[in-house]
């Protein structure tokens, strides 16, 4: 059983958490159409929303057309866009391959998206502008800070939840809510047991955002699995969000300490900058990240040279050479012209493991939200999956999921799929 955790302290940790993936100064990408209309329906989603009860959002049939109506909501413009838009996309492209081989039991899907700017406000207000386009079942929030936000009000609705890439491990506190990415305290154990289990380093250093639960969290984990893999972290050093930008000292740190591998669970802005000043310090060591990191190849003006041989932990790889990853690829840059990010995969795997357990509960269209959930939920324990982001996924009692972790490094400006 998942604990209780009140709604008070949940809207509290909402408002001061800093979302898995939620790195600021990420390269600016252009909204696709959802961020337009997100803004211009949230004052009526607000008014809506204040005159409906939640219990007769959860007991009226949304589907009443004849689909199924799954929706999502990320950051599709602001510093955090990059992760809103591979996440929309990725769940676009799922739904388009469910739709062309027939839907869900019988019916198609319809793909619905709304921007949250990565604001646990506009997350609520975006949640409503979702159920007013008749949302059954939900892939969100993209970035932990509004998912905490929302959880609450999905429970009250007992809508069916699964974020692809909010990491913070309070997401799931409630049993509606599951997780398609590894939770903060899992990245932090699966990154040392990664290095160990590959014997990639033993003398480890660590520079972390003690100001960030999302990094505080994944250093705590590392540090205490660390011994239980022979590694040694020799030095450990913290920044906060107000020096973010001058990472010298800690940087020096690592150095006198002889430390081969220097650990950096935060967000690819500021690992830019580590990257950086490590050059002009003459201190090449090896450096891995968790899934924070994915996007750094993209930031604007970053010399991708600095990246080289960086470690990535992340459950994909773009140039894996299976046939699912090769096609999902290949659909990706078809439709907009990229190469998709770990985030995409994120969103696609979910619309999948929607399909998954909504064929195994056999639900339809014009059933209930809160019959639908309870649906799913009846059945998420036996579901799997072989997805983009792993094989023979399967769901914990918690909402989690069950995955070996993979890394990738970068090799020439790209990523490649490490063994």
């Amino acid at each position: 059983m998942k604990k209780f955790l009140s709604a008070v302290c949940l809207a509290a940790m909402a408002a001061s958490i800093v979302a898995c993936g939620s790195g600021s100064g990420a390269a600016a990408t252009t909204a696709d159409p959802a961020a337009t209309e997100a803004a211009a329906t949230e004052a009526a989603a607000e008014t809506e929303a204040a005159e409906a009860p939640a219990a007769e959002a959860a007991e009226a049939p949304a589907g009443g057309d004849g689909v199924f109506v799954i929706g999502g909501s990320g950051p599709l413009t602001g510093g955090a866009a990059l992760y809103g838009i591979a996440v929309q996309r990725g769940g676009q492209i799922a739904v388009d391959e469910i739709n062309a081989a027939g839907g869900i039991n019988g019916y198609q899907v319809k793909w619905v998206f709304e921007d949250d700017e990565h604001d646990a406000e506009k997350a609520l207000n975006a949640y409503n502008t979702l159920k007013d386009q008749g949302l059954q079942m939900m892939v969100g929030t993209v970035t932990s800070g509004p998912c905490l936000a929302v959880v609450e009000e999905t429970a009250d609705d007992n809508m069916f939840e699964i974020t692809p890439s909010g990491s913070t491990q309070d997401i799931t506190i409630n049993d509606n809510v599951y997780r398609m990415c590894f939770s903060d305290p899992d990245q932090g154990k699966k990154s040392a047991e990664y290095i160990g289990e590959h014997g990639i380093a033993t003398k480890i250093g660590v520079i972390y955002d003690s100001s960030d639960p999302y990094s505080q969290g994944i250093y705590e984990t590392f540090d205490e699995e660390a011994p239980e893999r022979g590694l040694e972290v020799v030095a450990a050093e913290a920044f906060t969000a107000d020096s973010k930008t001058d990472f010298k000292t800690q940087i020096q740190k690592m150095k006198d300490a002889g430390a081969e591998l220097v650990f950096l669970p935060f967000y690819y802005t500021e690992a830019s900058l580590v990257l950086q000043q490590s050059k002009e310090l003459d201190y090449s060591p090896i450096f891995f990240g968790c899934d924070g990191m994915d996007g750094i190849l993209s930031l604007e003006g970053f010399d991708t040279s600095l990246a080289e041989g960086l470690l990535l932990l992340t459950p994909f790889a773009a140039d894996a050479d299976d046939e699912l990853t090769q096609n999902f690829v290949k659909a990706y840059d078809e439709a907009y012209g990229e190469v998709p990010i770990q985030f995409a995969a994120d969103g696609y795997d979910a619309v999948y493991v929607i399909k998954a357990a909504a064929e195994a509960a056999g639900i339809t269209p014009d059933m209930s939200v809160s019959d639908i959930c309870e649906a799913l939920k009846g059945v998420m324990g036996d579901i799997k999956l072989d997805g983009l982001t792993g094989e023979n996924i399967t769901f914990t009692p918690e909402g989690e999921p069950d995955k070996a972790p993979k890394a990738v490094v970068i090799e020439n400006g790209a990523y490649k799929a490490m063994d």
